[in-house]
């Protein structure tokens, strides 16, 4: 398992190093869409080549998630994008993390101060027992520290746990300036709005922070390095027509279920139709993986649906999430050994989903996404 680890890291790493001449997450914003179908012809999607790689929560396959450290990571191997969930603290400041409750995520069930502030809540509906980021001010959550949330298949990550803080959305906009500069190409950020209605309900609308610390940062235009995704369509339609929030939004979509408190199931908003309906105010579509490639009934990775060419047909781009490079995750046919925390074959499934005609994935291992990409582009 090491040895492979090994190889693909500095595989990937050096297929970074001898593609210098990264496109720009505003070139491709600039190339790719503007903000509705209405502002961009049939063929802009289409003069754009080269797949993103999206550092899905940063590198968080290598260290613990939504940690700068996680994200400066995934800057170095080659993402072109890095990926904050955004919640909201107490007293109104954005910051990153997975989910609302943070018991998973940071120290915070070790500390003995704060063991009168678990309790449950209906999160969307879902009674849910732990520590929630609304009932903590910054200053407060700014003693914790980050732990990795999934210490069973990723032990690496574990080494790094109270290391990281739990970083502001501003503290991720800053770092993604600093490496832009260092680098020498311009790092992308897409933010995701975690349970929008969840929050709005709390008198702590997200979407009011987010807009104006997109506007500080000068990032509410059209040809900006950014995206704003959620799994609420009624959320970015509102950051669309309520606030006129000019960056990229995509929809993220779930295998099954609905939005939160939204009638209308995912699957109703993939059809040819509502595609065309959501190309109005999303740039693109952020669909689970096997909403594209379809698994078989044995686990093994199937055929490609018409998701990818429906959606282009309606001028979105697709962005699939999450390609991982251990085992548990990958389809039957692609896993080695039976150690379910080893690699697989990693490559050979964003391959799969590269050749499918994705416009970029969402990965834990961005370096592996930059080598696929670079072996898919040589092809």
């Amino acid at each position: 398992m090491a040895s492979r680890r090994t190889v693909l890291h500095m595989g990937a790493l050096a297929a970074g190093v001898a593609t210098p001449a990264l496109v720009t997450g505003q070139a491709f914003a600039q190339q790719a869409f503007a903000s509705s179908a209405s502002d961009r012809s049939a063929d802009d999607r289409r003069r754009y080549r080269r797949p993103l790689v999206i550092g899905h929560r940063g590198a968080s396959g290598y260290r613990p998630e939504h940690t700068l450290g996680s994200y400066e990571l995934a800057a170095r191997m080659g993402a072109d994008f890095i990926e904050p969930d955004l919640v909201i603290t107490r007293d109104g400041v954005l910051v990153v993390r997975h989910e609302p409750e943070i018991g998973g995520t940071t120290d915070v069930a070790a500390r003995p101060e704060f063991a009168s502030r678990k309790t449950t809540k209906l999160l969307d509906g879902v009674p849910t027992t732990g520590w929630f980021v609304e009932d903590f001010t910054l200053a407060e959550l700014k003693t914790l520290r980050a732990v990795e949330r999934l210490p069973q298949v990723r032990q690496h990550n574990t080494l790094y746990n109270g290391l990281f803080e739990v970083p502001t959305f501003k503290e991720v906009l800053d770092l993604r300036v600093k490496l832009s500069k260092e680098l020498e190409r311009e790092i992308g950020v897409y933010p995701e709005t975690k349970h929008p209605t969840y929050f709005r309900a709390q008198g702590r609308p997200l979407e009011d922070a987010l807009v104006r610390t997109l506007r500080e940062y000068g990032l509410d235009r059209r040809d900006a390095p950014a995206f704003v995704q959620s799994f609420e369509a009624t959320n970015l339609l509102m950051l669309h027509e309520k606030y006129r929030l000019l960056t990229p939004k995509v929809f993220l979509t779930s295998a099954s279920g609905t939005p939160f408190n939204d009638p209308r199931s995912y699957a109703d908003y993939l059809t040819p139709a509502a595609l065309h309906d959501l190309s109005q105010y999303v740039a693109g579509i952020g669909p689970d993986k096997n909403q594209v490639i379809p698994r078989n009934a044995d686990g093994s990775l199937g055929t490609p649906s018409s998701l990818v060419a429906d959606a282009h047909a309606a001028g979105l781009v697709v962005h699939p999430y999450t390609l991982r490079a251990e085992n548990t995750f990958l389809p039957a046919n692609l896993r080695v050994g039976t150690d379910a925390t080893a690699y697989g074959k990693a490559i050979d499934e964003q391959l799969a989903f590269l050749r499918a005609g994705v416009d970029g994935v969402f990965t834990d291992q961005a370096d592996i996404g930059v080598l696929s990409r670079k072996l898919h582009l040589g092809s």
